[in-house]
């Protein structure tokens, strides 16, 4: 499909270095691919995609590149195992993952796309991947989503106004057309105000004080008496001191937070026991940290969730560990979104659930959460149950087909 107005100013740009930050779905892939391409259409250059991790580069962009490249019978020979694409000008295109920064040294690179780049080590970027531009004057391109102020992505930001080869964009999720803003209004009322403003609205958040910023004792608090616990909904993080279960009750599109297990040198185990013991009749439903697939922390060699499954309970987990950012942002929305409405309640006897959620904060300046050895693992486990239950992250595809045709030299380009 043709690129929006606004992706075709970043595209346009002829900066060495170009930061586009931007709502979600605003269309950054369409961005790099087409960017990806148009540096690999010169004959004999080395362009590179680095994405947070090498799975999310083949999840991201692999296919999608792959086939229009081949569809446009532009690639010569294509290496799976390495995710590489050799095309049939000698140019080669590589998709890496920042999460084994080592593999990226000691090459020499002609253009560097860094996907969600908010994600990415800042040490991967400025100890690694800067070096490799050196010897080319070779360009890069930074596409993300915002961070607090004064995190890395901020930083990057910033650049523009201090030195001439760089060159910032921030743009809205409905400026980027590939969401209509019926669809952006609809996430607004699931979202809290914060999280919107971050998320679609691309505007750095300064991140002070509280974590959980709607919080609010007086309206979160509230006897869950008289629940129907014939099923019940169990975050737990896997901690053997402690080990922390987060218990619900879910009413439609409300938690219920009616009880909780917080067990000081412990196992899985012994909070199976204890759970099977307060609720032998319920079914009891577990949204374990997904880490639990290889981690032990009782006897046996068996696996965390091995054992949760073994006790009889279901478990629901995802395949990888979701950003805490999102995990935050799920548990804010349900205390308070932007309508104002409430959609979690925690009952008075949960303590730990409470001070996690009233007193956690951020490190003054940044946007990493200060974490002590004993709130932090509570509100593990409620993030694991909200996450999974109530998603933030929306995707959105489309199903035009891209037209891509590319003209004049890298610093001297038009779209068509």
């Amino acid at each position: 499909m043709p690129l929006s107005t606004p992706q075709k100013s970043i595209c346009e740009s002829d900066a060495r270095f170009r930061v586009a930050v931007t709502g979600r779905r605003f269309g950054k892939t369409h961005v790099a691919m087409r960017e990806l391409a148009r540096f690999a259409s010169q004959p004999d250059k080395l362009v590179w995609y680095v994405a947070p991790s090498y799975r999310m580069a083949k999840n991201i962009v692999w296919d999608q590149l792959k086939d229009r490249l081949k569809s446009l019978r532009w690639v010569d020979a294509t290496n799976e195992a390495e995710m590489y694409l050799r095309l049939k000008n000698g140019s080669k295109i590589y998709l890496k993952g920042a999460d084994a920064p080592d593999s990226l040294r000691g090459v020499g690179l002609d253009f560097l796309v860094l996907d969600e780049f908010q994600d990415i080590e800042p040490k991967a970027f400025t100890e690694v991947l800067r070096p490799t531009l050196s010897d080319k004057d070779g360009h890069a391109l930074f596409l993300g989503t915002p961070r607090g102020v004064g995190s890395w992505s901020h930083e990057m930001y910033s650049m523009a106004g201090i030195t001439n080869d760089w060159e910032s964009f921030t743009y809205t999720t409905v400026e980027g057309g590939q969401v209509p803003a019926t669809e952006v209004e609809a996430a607004k009322r699931d979202m809290d105000e914060r999280t919107f403003e971050q998320e679609y609205l691309a505007t750095f958040t300064t991140y002070s004080g509280v974590v959980y910023y709607n919080f609010d004792r007086e309206q979160t608090i509230m006897p869950c008496n008289n629940m129907d616990t014939r099923e019940i909904h169990c975050g737990i993080d896997f901690n053997i001191d402690p080990m922390s279960v987060a218990i619900s009750v879910i009413e439609g599109n409300t938690i219920n937070f009616i009880d909780e297990i917080c067990i000081r040198g412990s196992n899985t185990d012994e909070a199976c026991d204890e759970l099977k013991r307060r609720y032998p009749n319920s079914r009891i439903i577990m949204y374990p940290d997904p880490a639990g697939r290889q981690r032990k922390t009782s006897a046996g060699g068996r696996t965390d969730i091995s054992i949760l499954q073994n006790a009889g309970f279901t478990v629901k987990a995802r395949n990888s560990h979701t950003a805490v950012r999102d995990r935050v942002n799920s548990v804010n929305a349900k205390l308070k979104n932007t309508q104002g409405t409430r959609t979690l309640f925690v009952d008075p006897k949960c303590r730990n659930i409470i001070s996690s959620l009233e007193k956690m904060v951020y490190k003054p300046g940044t946007s990493v959460i200060e974490k002590d050895g004993e709130l932090d693992h509570m509100a593990d486990a409620v993030g694991y149950l909200c996450d999974f239950l109530f998603p933030l992250r929306t995707e959105h595809t489309t199903s035009e087909p891209q037209r891509w045709a590319f003209s004049g030299s890298a610093n001297n380009r038009r779209y068509n």
